[in-house]
């Protein structure tokens, strides 16, 4: 199973936004408050509700905490009345919610076609910029007993991170990703009394001694372990490249182009172009590889975006044109220091 459609209509920072994502890596590039994020959260609480059966309208406030925990507050910002809708499709499927801006409440929206949704769930997970794991003891119980100010995404990372792994042999795909994570972090993850711990011939490291880096390719390696990312399981994560020292992009992007091979439908967001030139230059003709270019027309004031499944096409492409004057100016110095 796979996310196949997503359309927002006055919702958040879109005014009218239709993608169709590919089946096995979609990255989305663009400013700051252009969507991604948003995209990216929309897409999980459809695909979390699957399994869950939490109403819709209740996913999304807990995953984007507006205030007062009204769903109007996610409606994009007008004058008068408006109404604002989310489609998440995945096959034939379709999952519809809106609401109107005055909506206080979550049973004020409507939703169809919940029921059909959740008759074929969809396996996911959500890797957040922060990470959890170093602060994972006792949140879990606070966070289901008291109104913390935490998106839910934060609750959910952990509750998959905690699982414990299948049953069975782990198949050879599975196994040969676990070791060539192995090899980056040195060693195994280990959970005690809600602790994580890095396991290697030194013993037991706790993971609040870890660099952040480390804890994310940790996370990525439970995730694995305990059975979330197989055949059929979407995840979501937003900038794989923070606190992650640079030549570790490369084995990452491998990672994530290995598991789209296994059916693993992943959507990423970036700001990094080593992470852009990664995925370009290490995948295959066979990989199944969608650029999203988020971006706030100049004259309609709107975000659109547009998808290409070439590195080349991508359009706007604020990463590489950034990289891209970094490089004219340091030729032009190195020139100017010559000529004199």
């Amino acid at each position: 199973m796979s996310v196949t459609r997503i359309k927002f209509e006055n919702f958040t920072a879109f005014d009218k936004v239709d993608i169709e994502p590919s089946r096995g890596i979609n990255v989305l590039v663009g400013a700051n408050g252009t969507g991604k994020t948003h995209l990216m959260k929309v897409a999980y609480a459809a695909c979390d509700i699957s399994k869950t059966h939490v109403d819709f309208a209740e996913k999304l406030i807990r995953v984007f905490l507006p205030a007062a925990r009204a769903p109007g507050r996610l409606v994009k910002r007008h004058k008068g009345s408006t109404r604002g809708a989310v489609e998440v499709h995945h096959g034939s499927l379709k999952l519809r919610i809106s609401f109107s801006n005055h909506a206080t409440v979550p049973d004020s929206a409507t939703v169809t076609g919940a029921k059909e949704w959740t008759s074929k769930p969809i396996e996911c997970v959500y890797i957040p910029v922060k990470e959890m794991l170093s602060n994972a003891p006792g949140f879990r119980s606070l966070y289901s007993q008291r109104e913390i100010h935490f998106e839910e995404i934060y609750a959910d990372i952990l509750d998959r991170a905690y699982r414990p792994a299948l049953r069975g042999p782990v198949d050879r795909e599975r196994k040969k990703l676990l070791s060539n994570l192995q090899k980056l972090i040195d060693g195994k993850v280990a959970i005690k009394d809600e602790e994580f711990y890095l396991r290697n011939k030194q013993g037991n490291l706790e993971f609040t001694l870890l660099a952040e880096g480390m804890r994310k390719l940790g996370l990525l390696w439970l995730l694995i372990q305990n059975g979330t990312l197989l055949n059929g399981s979407v995840l979501f994560w937003d900038e794989p490249e923070t606190n992650l020292n640079p030549r570790l992009f490369g084995p990452v992007i491998e990672i994530l182009l290995e598991l789209q091979r296994m059916g693993v439908q992943v959507f990423l967001a970036t700001h990094d172009y080593v992470i852009l030139k990664e995925i370009d230059l290490r995948r295959s003709s066979e990989d199944q590889v969608r650029f999203h270019s988020l971006y706030r027309d100049p004259e309609a004031e709107e975000i659109q975006c547009h998808s290409t499944g070439e590195y080349l096409e991508i359009h706007p492409n604020a990463i590489a044109e950034t990289f891209a004057d970094l490089y004219n100016r340091e030729v032009k110095r190195s020139l100017g220091e010559v000529a004199r």
